[in-house]
């Protein structure tokens, strides 16, 4: 989530990844592997100093032995691991994490207890001369055919040594009578690593330099019989962190450069499964976030990207798979549980743990019951711990950063979520509440002050754990699914709060901003809830199928289920990557932007009527009132750029060829036609609800730079390369588009409607017809226009440049001329200095475009 645009909420943590396949079942990648035997030395023990000793020599009566995934020991100030010979060769994922973070350390989201620093896949092997070789192992590449491509591939991608160990000693267990090798981790784990600490990208985001062993050191080292688990304290010289730029936190109130810094990190070794899960192939028309590689085999005359969906392992016990088939509910064997992070405020946990268990009724769909649980910690089991990669957990971040992210961690072969650790950052409640501020003050009295009730705040968290836990179970954001809605149903208190406002948690759609007091909604019909979409992706992507059915047979039989499930429009899937359908925005609601924001428009108005007295707290300035008109402000600049989104947009339908329609649209002539009426009467004819008001005299703010920024905003998504590109496409493919000229026109007659009736021209006027004039500049001088147009915090960016060839220059210049001689017949008629003044400034700009100087 993030309060701007929100786009980067849900994080999925994919990481590269080179996979060899000799069968079905992901082998060995490319290794040079050695294997034991076939090397000078194999398996002897021998006290030779250059070569391993006796066991006893090396762990000696000393050792503080801990058993697990592999044997490991603490003599004095060493420590050691005693690796079976059965997992060599073995696919070990290493996830690391701050366990204890610095103060002031931070990086925008990066920096905090519970971040993941890095992850990898490793093996060990034995090589020759007596080593065990580390090897950093890569899945992007695959060869299948051991008889073709396999052998190719496998030389094409040998897999690096990350890290070398002379072995100590050879060991044997005399229970399971098997061999290992043991080997010396001490200067690799006290050492400054990728594998194990942080990687190179996470250090220059949080400027660090310089690795300071001598000020570093072990804290522990724990073997569990799936993973291992590693604390340690490494300090480091700090420099600035330019990456998060200079409104940072860690820019602007972190330590300065030269400083050390210490933190206290965790790395965890998870043993992957020998047998993969086995995929679930990618399809678009259902958000699922994916992993995937290069297949040299796929297609017989190239090579084909293979995208697995990334989701938990859940399969039926073996006692209830016909049952399972059958139709009836089961638990899996395996459940998917959520830790919460102890240091959370007791008062929201029930709270984050219904937002979790909410996805049993989605995992019914797919036949299990009991699928996922949020639970409490363990008070009696040592091996638990919240930074472990082998539990997953919501982790509470004291931050004032306004977010929280569901990321997870993943196989790379097949996509199996293997954990996740959800960030809750303590702020997010002020931007729940600011979003629901604004979107529901009008109808819902609970909101209509800056301290929410702890009921009401509770229910804001639900919804968001739900949000993010969504993530982690492998979802992306559903941008479309509201725009499924029609909007008139969110006024029906009937039908919304049997339905929801949209069909998915996914989506970015919030609250029911179009509900209207008169409507008498209730929370029910105002909040986001696991939907029918969100149902149906879950089915689609848990649906459990037995061995015999491969991951090719599934596609056939997936998308026969997905097309008639897509006959009812409420299971679409809008992605959020689409710069150009507007049924895929953020924020928004219902299948009609312009008649939704109509409504949100009221709804604001109402509002900011009230602002003064609602944020109203004793013995408090009136930050409170500052902060949430500067949140209507951008409330009302989200509906311009929902309905701005229509002109040129372009709707995009993935289908398959069993699909009937086609997979493009463009969006109507008279929908385009329509949105720029809308632009022209609630933003470009000054809003002055928003400044007609006593609010700038308590918080100071300026009503013109208000105003003109969201002007600003749309003129610039509107007077630009991309969307003339758009519309000469239209234009070329459809002899009834809204052309460029056309856009432009309707876009000039109404900024310039006073010159027309010879009316004088206010401030806020005037500061936009200058914006129009400096944004053709800009198109037709990109290099040597000057601008208006301020860059703001609410997303605007300035027009790109224009091909030499582009009609848009052409156009431009058009428009300019076109002007150039209406105020030049218009000014005779003008008395008002200001206007004359204004005029006259304008004319000479349009000169120097036409004719700009070198």
């Amino acid at each position: 989530m993030n309060r701007r645009v929100a786009v980067a909420v849900a994080t999925s943590l994919l990481f590269s990844s080179t996979l060899t396949f000799a069968q079905e079942t992901p082998a060995r990648p490319g290794s040079g592997t050695v294997t034991p035997g076939n090397f000078p030395g194999s398996g002897k023990t021998t006290s030779n100093n250059n070569g391993p000793k006796p066991y006893a020599e090396v762990i000696t009566s000393k050792a503080k032995t801990d058993k697990g995934l592999f044997t490991t020991h603490r003599v004095e100030d060493k420590y050691y691991f005693d690796i079976p010979d059965s997992l060599l060769n073995r696919d070990i994922l290493v996830v690391n994490r701050i366990s204890k973070a610095p103060a002031g350390a931070r990086a925008g989201f990066l920096g905090y207890a519970g971040d993941q620093i890095s992850d990898n896949v490793i093996s060990f092997e034995k090589g020759p001369n007596n080593k065990i070789f580390l090897r950093n192992i890569s899945y992007q590449e695959v060869g299948r055919d051991s008889a073709g491509m396999f052998q190719s591939v496998r030389n094409s991608n040998l897999q690096p040594i990350a890290a070398s160990f002379d072995i100590k000693a050879f060991s044997k267990d005399s229970l399971t009578n098997t061999k290992g090798s043991v080997i010396e981790m001490t200067d690799y784990i006290m050492g400054d690593n990728d594998v194990l600490f942080f990687d190179a990208r996470t250090k220059r985001a949080l400027g660090l330099n310089a690795y300071q062993k001598e000020n570093s050191y072990i804290n522990d080292v724990r073997s569990y019989p799936k993973n291992i688990e590693i604390k340690t304290v490494k300090t480091y010289i700090r420099s600035q962190a330019p990456a998060f730029g200079s409104g940072s936190p860690a820019a602007s109130f972190g330590p300065s450069a030269g400083t050390p810094t210490t933190f206290e990190l965790n790395s965890s070794m998870v043993l992957l499964p020998s047998t993969a899960m086995k995929p679930r192939y990618f399809d678009p028309r259902v958000g699922f976030f994916a992993t995937g590689y290069t297949d040299f085999d796929a297609n017989p005359q190239g090579v084909e990207e293979i995208r697995m969906v990334t989701r938990w392992r859940l399969e039926p016990k073996p006692g209830d798979v016909d049952k399972y088939l059958r139709g009836e509910l089961v638990e899996p064997q395996k459940q998917i549980v959520y830790y919460i992070d102890p240091a959370t405020p007791r008062k929201w946990v029930p709270y984050l743990i219904a937002g979790v268990n909410d996805w049993n009724a989605a995992f019914e769909k797919a036949g299990w019951k009991n699928a996922i649980v949020a639970k409490l910690p363990p008070t009696d089991d040592s091996s638990w711990s919240l930074e472990g990669a082998g539990y997953s957990a919501i982790v509470y971040k004291p931050s004032d950063v306004a977010n929280a992210s569901g990321p997870h961690v993943h196989d790379p072969r097949s996509g199996e979520i293997l954990e996740s650790h959800i960030n809750w950052y303590h702020n997010v409640m002020n931007l729940v509440r600011d979003w629901y501020f604004v979107q529901t003050a009008a109808v819902d009295p609970r909101a209509r002050s800056l301290r929410f009730p702890d009921s009401l705040m509770g229910q804001l968290i639900r919804f968001v754990s739900s949000h993010e836990v969504g993530h982690t179970l492998g979802l992306r954001h559903n941008y479309g699914s509201s725009s499924t809605v029609p909007v008139e149903n969110l006024r029906n208190k009937a039908w919304v709060e049997a339905n929801g406002h949209t069909p998915s948690i996914m989506d970015y759609a919030r609250f029911n901003y179009v509900a209207q007091p008169e409507d008498h909604i209730s929370e029910v019909g105002l909040f986001p809830r696991i939907g029918d979409y969100d149902k149906w992706a879950i089915e689609w992507g848990y649906r459990w199928t037995p061995p015999s059915v491969t991951p090719e047979q599934e596609v056939a039989l997936m998308n026969k289920k997905t097309i008639e499930k897509l006959k009812d429009k409420r299971y679409w899937f809008g992605t959020e990557t689409d710069p150009d359908d507007p049924r895929a925005q953020n924020e928004d609601l219902g299948d009609n932007a312009i008649t939704a924001s109509n409504y949100g428009i009221k709804n604001l108005k109402r509002i900011v009527v009230q602002l003064p007295e609602w944020t109203k707290e004793p013995n408090k300035d009136y930050s409170g009132l500052n902060e949430l008109y500067g949140q209507v402000v951008t409330q009302f600049n989200r509906y311009m750029g929902h309905v701005a989104k229509n002109i040129g947009g372009i709707e995009t339908t993935p289908k398959m060829v069993e699909e009937q329609g086609t997979v493009v649209e463009f969006v109507s002539r008279s929908k385009q036609k329509e949105a720029m009426q809308f632009l022209q009467l609630q933003l470009f004819q000054t809003p002055k609800w928003i400044v007609d008001n006593t609010i700038s005299d308590y918080t100071g703010s300026n009503r013109l730079t208000t105003i003109s920024n969201v002007q600003n905003n749309i003129l610039g998504r509107l007077i630009n390369n991309n969307t003339f590109n758009k519309l000469f496409r239209f234009e070329e493919e459809n002899k009834n588009a809204y052309t460029a000229t056309e856009m432009l026109t309707d876009l000039r007659k109404g900024i310039w409607s006073e010159i027309a009736i010879h009316k004088p021209v206010d401030i806020y006027r005037r500061s936009l017809q200058k914006s129009f004039v400096e944004s053709l500049n800009k198109i037709i001088n990109p290099d040597q226009a000057g601008s208006s147009i301020v860059l703001t915090p609410i997303g605007f960016s300035a027009p790109s440049s224009s091909s030499k060839t582009s009609d848009a220059i052409s156009i431009a210049k058009a428009q300019l001329r076109t002007l150039s001689a209406e105020i030049k017949a218009a000014l005779p008629a003008y008395k008002d200095a200001n206007t004359r003044a204004h005029l006259l400034d304008v004319q000479d700009r349009i000169t120097e475009a036409l004719n700009p100087k070198d």
